[in-house]
């Protein structure tokens, strides 16, 4: 399955940014690592629908184009058995960034926002806090598509026995129902918060039975 809505969006800045059809190599890549057979929830579908969210409020993001790498490469690598999946993602975007000569800026910027999807806490910068946001959009979909993603988690981690994987869970759980608020931003809150708050509780409660 590919990335229909982000991919030409991305083939075409990289073609833009270089002069010449490079993009489509680059792009490669991409979906090479999220198109993995064991990618269940972090893969193209996630990027698109990241994507998708941010386009309905373009018109309030400053850096479209930063963005659109962040997008691109903050779960390019995901490892379920480590916990520096978000470095080494900031890492490869910064190589990549770098060799397309993207300013100093706009690279630092980029790899702030995949270091911030590791915590999800507020940014003083606005775009870092819709990107977030957005990463966390499926939290606030409906009873079916959630159950989905959370069997779609569940997969990624299959390595992980139940009285493991679910203590591990509930921790996560419990971690987005204590914050005073999941989503920084008003037009995320106003869309997902109340329902991501009743997914969450009961995917807690089906986890503490």
């Amino acid at each position: 399955m590919r990335a229909k809505i982000l991919e030409p969006l991305f083939t075409l800045m990289i073609a833009e940014l270089t002069g010449d059809a490079l993009g489509a190599s680059y792009w490669s890549e991409i979906e090479l690592n999220y198109g993995k057979s064991k990618r269940h929830y972090h893969n193209l579908q996630h990027l698109d629908a990241i994507t998708r969210e941010l386009l309905e409020i373009k018109h309030a993001l400053t850096n479209w184009q930063t963005l659109l790498f962040s997008i691109a490469y903050h779960d390019i690598i995901y490892n379920p058995l480590r916990h520096n999946n978000e470095e080494k993602s900031a890492e490869f975007a910064f190589k990549r960034m770098t060799t397309l000569h993207c300013n100093a800026e706009q690279i630092n910027n980029c790899t702030a926002q995949i270091l911030a999807t590791k915590t999800h806490t507020v940014s003083a910068d606005a775009d870092t806090n819709y990107f977030t946001d957005a990463d966390l959009s499926i939290l606030g979909s409906s009873p079916a598509v959630y159950k989905g993603y959370v069997q779609s988690i569940r997969k990624e981690y299959k390595l992980y026995p139940d009285f493991i994987y679910n203590p591990g869970r509930q921790k996560v759980l419990k971690h987005f129902l204590e914050m005073p608020a999941i989503f920084k931003t008003a037009h995320f809150a106003n869309k997902y918060e109340s329902s991501a708050r009743i997914n969450l509780q009961e995917e807690l409660r089906s986890l503490e039975k």
